[in-house]
């Protein structure tokens, strides 16, 4: 086989040749399909006779309006048939999810602050101002001095306590000294 490639007429073409075959098919089958229809209908219903007096032609359609009767009551039949088995598969759809669950999906992290999620829950009618930090206390940062400061006094009392009770006094003395 050689590796060259066919033309875009020859493709075209061969394209519409088969293009045609299948319209052809196409247009077989439906002839075949409508020979079946006929062949079936002259089996299955023929042509009434017409010919006669009129007690036979209310026969005739006493006949056929009690079979139109048949088939509404078969028609219904199936129709409730159909309805109920709609209904059970529903029952098993909702089943088989309360059996699976329903599966939450993972949450994503949002970085949005709390303005614009009120604006994009409430919309950009409304303009809602948080500020969070307007509620909160000022507290200034205390310079190193004032911790050692405090430290200093906080250990000076805790010294004097242990001095004061006599047997913290002599185990501190025994483990420095």
């Amino acid at each position: 086989m050689s590796d060259k490639k066919m033309t875009s007429s020859r493709r075209h073409h061969l394209k519409s040749l088969i293009l045609q075959v299948a319209q052809g098919m196409l247009e077989q089958e439906k002839a075949d399909i409508e020979a079946a229809k006929e062949a079936y209908m002259a089996e299955h219903c023929p042509a009434p006779d017409l010919n006669g007096d009129q007690a036979a032609l209310m026969e005739v359609c006493k006949k056929l309006h009690s079979a139109l009767d048949k088939i509404d009551e078969d028609r219904y039949d199936a129709e409730a048939k159909v309805l109920k088995a709609n209904k059970e598969i529903e029952d098993l759809k909702i089943k088989v999810v309360d059996l699976v669950g329903v599966k939450k999906p993972a949450l994503k992290k949002v970085r949005m602050s709390a303005d614009t999620m009120l604006k994009a829950l409430l919309g950009s009618k409304h303009t809602v101002t948080m500020d969070l930090r307007a509620n909160l206390k000022q507290v200034k940062k205390e310079t190193k001095e004032e911790v050692r400061k405090c430290l200093s006094v906080w250990s000076l009392s805790w010294n004097k306590s242990v001095a004061s009770t006599p047997f913290l006094s002599s185990a501190v003395n025994r483990s420095c000294g």
